[in-house]
């Protein structure tokens, strides 16, 4: 018998109705040669500080740095979980070959290693190696298949990350709480880790910045040709959104504005006898348009729900947003349309009778414009 192993029962679901393992069991499905069972994620874990010595189970400085000469695994203290691995451990016991058929990456190969390290797996092992379940992915990857070991090197990394974390976390953790935090009975501890503190840290941070905002006038050097507004980027201005401004300008805003008034009549004093010209063209395909199309009419269903405009679902449907998608793939926004439609109207429109706007928009949408390339497209926030 064949045992296949997924990460998750949904994923396992997928790969035994391909291989035509239909009969249901408790943790699996078998057929056609085949046993398909999964894990939930993480079943096995890297083991506690006080399963390598027990004077490590107390938090005292003294015992830091915790660095165990060996690490090991364990299972989940979780009912469900452990039931779930004597059902992987009983049907890999009598297995003739086993598919790892794990997420693609390293968690995913590690996931599924420690599962079968800690059932005592002996038999051959091949990995499926895929990045969609749809039938005709899953079929080609069992067409596939290659040994295990040819992904020891995606093992072995996920491995140290999570040794990694382990050493981080444990140590970091303890030596926070026992120094800034309160170790009494029912206080939580001060939990550090690799990635949750550092994102804790740009949550706060971002946070301070909008608190502490104050907001600053600049000026702008705009011109408009055939229809199209153009900004002028003052001299020496960052062009890369790297360093955007941490006071809440928008990084466009940065790039092409004046910190005073004087400076951008100066520029534009240097600059309005000057010959313009056009630099650089970027065309977009009509299929994108459609997309952005798109968004703009749910945008403005959006507001109409923001605006808390009470519909009924069939009045809402009576828009026929389906047909209007399937209609937009023949056209297209060009930007005679944007500046000649009054927004403002259209949103005063939608305060007092939303679905007779949401028409009018479409029926322009239709009517008007049929070019095959968009030169400008508004999305409505």
């Amino acid at each position: 018998m064949i045992v296949c192993i997924a990460e998750k029962p949904s994923m396992g679901a997928d790969i035994a109705r391909v291989l035509g393992a239909t009969s249901r069991h408790e943790g699996y499905y078998e057929g056609n040669g085949y046993q398909v069972t999964w894990t939930f994620g993480h079943l096995c874990e890297l083991k506690y500080p006080e399963d390598y010595l027990p004077e490590w189970k107390r938090w005292s400085l003294g015992q830091l740095p915790m660095i165990p000469p060996r690490f090991g695994i364990r299972l989940k203290d979780d009912k469900g979980i452990q039931r779930q691995f004597a059902v992987i451990e009983r049907l890999m016991a009598s297995a003739d070959y086993i598919v790892n058929c794990g997420d693609a990456g390293q968690e995913g190969e590690l996931i599924q290693r420690w599962v079968m390290q800690k059932a005592g797996v002996r038999c051959p092992v091949m990995r499926l190696w895929v990045s969609s379940l749809t039938e005709e992915s899953i079929r080609e990857g069992f067409a596939n298949l290659l040994p295990q070991d040819n992904y020891q090197g995606m093992y072995e990394a996920g491995l140290c990350r999570a040794i990694g974390d382990w050493l981080l976390g444990m140590n970091a953790t303890r030596l926070y709480t026992l120094k800034y935090g309160n170790p009494g009975r029912g206080v939580p501890p001060l939990s550090i880790g690799r990635v949750q503190t550092p994102t804790l840290a740009l949550v706060v941070r971002r946070g301070q910045e909008i608190e502490n905002f104050r907001p600053e006038p600049y000026w702008v050097l705009t011109t408009r040709y055939r229809e199209v507004v153009f900004t002028a980027q003052p001299a020496g201005k960052q062009t890369d959104t790297e360093n955007a401004n941490a006071e809440g300008n928008a990084t466009t805003d940065r790039r092409m504005a004046f910190a005073t008034e004087e400076e951008g009549r100066e520029a534009l004093e240097r600059v309005k006898d000057a010959p313009f010209t056009v630099t650089d063209v970027a065309r977009k395909n009509g299929n994108e348009a459609v997309k952005l199309v798109g968004n703009a009419v749910a945008g403005l269903a959006q507001t109409v729900r923001a605006h808390s405009v009470k519909l009924r679902a069939n009045q809402f449907h009576a828009v026929n947003l389906g047909n209007v998608r399937e209609n937009i793939a023949k056209l297209c926004v060009c930007s005679s349309l944007l500046h000649t439609l009054d927004f403002s109207f259209l949103f005063a429109k939608l305060r007092h009778n939303a679905l007779r706007a949401l028409n009018q928009i479409i029926g322009v949408l239709r009517f008007q414009h049929r070019a095959s390339l968009v030169e400008r497209v508004l999305v409505i926030a």
